[in-house]
């Protein structure tokens, strides 16, 4: 558990940084790079976060990857940086490269019918517009719901659902704010494993992400970079360095910045 980051932590990463030819920088979005809030999408990173991704992508020999638990589109969309980087969308499912090109996992077909008819449910319930339908998945929020309401809504999905996703295998993966229900077989380590794989031997990394399902994306890295856990306050996790969003995580993205050769 990361209750505190060690100066030598941070100092020898950096070191390492300093001297790499080939550097990825993973980077989760809601709660990371971005805040929390109930109106979606207007989510757009902090002021300060954008322009150093911006320069660190200008003016640094580094690939900057978002991985998000949002449709891999609907976050292009929430961007305003001036390069925009390579996306994984949906826990990994979703790939938007630099170029526009997308590319999204296979899914099992019963699976696929499954969720649809998850989605309907929900729908019966009233839920239809606190629902953001994916690529094999569907999250249902209830982010600026009093915490009663919002527990009774977690509560009757789990009961409503339970004999489908155990049938059909779905998965129910929460998150702050509410719940997704998806159709399994990827997750965050994904992009980190095939991004590192297309990179080579060499590359220096770190991912920073606050969710859990960021922890899948924490143990991949382990070994081959660094896994920082970004929140107001620690948690039970797999990362070795603790952020406090967003003043710690402008300061982690400044060094990058700085001992990558950078410049604002």
């Amino acid at each position: 558990m990361a209750t505190q980051t060690l100066p030598s932590v941070l100092e020898t990463f950096f070191q390492q940084l300093r001297q790499a030819e080939k550097r990825a920088l993973f980077l989760d979005y809601d709660g990371t790079i971005a805040p929390f809030t109930a109106a979606r999408r207007r989510a757009y990173p902090y002021p300060t976060v954008e322009g150093l991704i911006d320069c660190i992508q200008g003016t640094t020999a580094t690939r900057v990857v978002l991985v998000s638990g949002r449709g891999a589109r609907d976050l292009a969309e929430l961007l305003r940086l001036q390069i925009r980087p390579e996306i994984w969308g949906t826990h990994g499912r979703e790939r938007l490269l630099r170029d526009g090109t997308y590319e999204v996992a296979a899914s099992d077909p019963l699976a696929l019918r499954a969720l649809a008819e998850a989605d309907a449910w929900m729908e019966t319930q009233g839920w239809g517009d606190r629902m953001e339908p994916k690529a094999g998945a569907t999250a249902l929020h209830w982010r600026g719901l009093p915490q009663e309401k919002a527990e009774e809504m977690s509560e009757r999905l789990r009961e409503g659902l339970a004999d489908l996703c155990h049938q059909a295998g779905l998965r129910l993966r929460d998150f702050a704010g509410g719940v997704e229900i998806d159709v399994g077989g990827v997750n965050k380590g994904a992009a980190v494993d095939t991004v590192l794989a297309e990179m080579g031997a060499g590359a220096v990394a770190a991912y920073l992400g606050d969710d859990l399902s960021d922890e899948d994306a924490f143990r991949a890295i382990r070994g081959r970079g660094l896994s920082v856990l970004v929140r107001p306050a620690p948690r039970p996790t797999a990362a070795e360095a603790w952020l406090v969003p967003p003043h710690e995580v402008s300061q982690f993205l400044n060094e990058w910045l700085l001992v990558s050769g950078g410049e604002l």
